[in-house]
């Protein structure tokens, strides 16, 4: 039950409204001031879950989020309970919500989230790429330019990666993924999640390209980029840390020890030995 004077961000479904929670079709109805970034797939959404909504309703997006805030911020402080829903998954994630929070939480007003669907982490599960480590990284820049000067930083990231796309862009997208990370790097392009005509691809970042490039990429995308692997340590660069240790007042082959035990495929032996020649 929506409480008064509270900000509420509920998640809609991202293709299936089946998916729609309990609490988002209660929510729904109960809402004083309902913020929508688009009223009319709201109007399309609550037909679809047969709800009747009797509060207001306000478009609530990209352009008019500044001005709209102060509406909710009045709303709130007036005692009506205020919903933001977006056209699909959770609020403030690539979508319109977070002055609204950060507004909300400055005027000392509660802010609570009812949980559901979510594209970044639908894509993550079905992916078959390493879910234990992630980075969220949204919707690459549009000017090829951006693109590869915001990507080239990530080169090196270690954990997976998720990625919003528009079809319309995927294989110019993936095809700079594979100009940045390389060609051979694991990935995964998911469309059309819960939808009927879902599907996920797999392959390296050349296989997908290829495919994007000789196929129209339709639906909403997401892009799914392992990380990359791990560059193993040389002995070579670790004895300024072992020289270090010693003359901090550790014992030569304690320090060379340690500093091995760090760094997998590292020698405590070659270590020591490297640094006595070094001493």
């Amino acid at each position: 039950m929506l409480e008064p004077g509270v900000l509420t961000l509920a998640a809609t479904p991202i293709g299936n409204p089946l998916d729609a929670s309990v609490r988002l079709m209660r929510a729904l109805g109960e809402a004083d001031l309902l913020a929508a970034e688009d009223t009319r797939r709201l109007a399309r959404l609550v037909r679809e879950l047969e709800v009747t909504t009797t509060g207001r309703i306000l478009s609530y997006h990209e352009h008019n989020e500044a001005e709209r805030t102060e509406t909710l911020l009045e709303a709130l402080a007036a005692g009506q309970r205020v919903l933001i829903v977006t056209d699909a998954g959770m609020p403030v994630v690539s979508d319109p919500g977070f002055r609204a929070v950060r507004a909300a939480t400055e005027a000392g007003h509660p802010v609570t989230v009812l949980p559901g669907p979510s594209a970044v982490l639908t894509a993550l599960a079905a992916s078959g790429i390493a879910p234990d480590r992630f980075t969220f990284e949204g919707f690459p820049p549009r000017r090829e330019g951006r693109r590869a000067s915001a990507l080239a930083p990530l080169a090196e990231e270690q954990r997976t990666m998720v990625f919003f796309e528009s079809p319309r862009r995927t294989a110019a997208t993936l095809a700079a993924m594979a100009e940045a990370f390389g060609v051979a790097r694991r990935a995964a392009v998911a469309r059309e999640l819960t939808k009927t005509h879902e599907e996920v691809r797999r392959g390296t970042l050349a296989e997908l390209t290829a495919w994007a490039e000789a196929e129209e990429v339709l639906g909403e995308v997401v892009i799914v980029v392992a990380g990359a692997e791990p560059v193993a340590a040389r002995a070579e660069d670790l004895v300024g840390e072992v020289l270090e240790r010693v003359e901090a007042g550790e014992r030569l082959k304690a320090a060379a020890k340690d500093v091995a035990r760090a760094h997998e495929g590292v020698g405590a032996s070659e270590l020591y030995d490297l640094a006595l020649q070094q001493r």
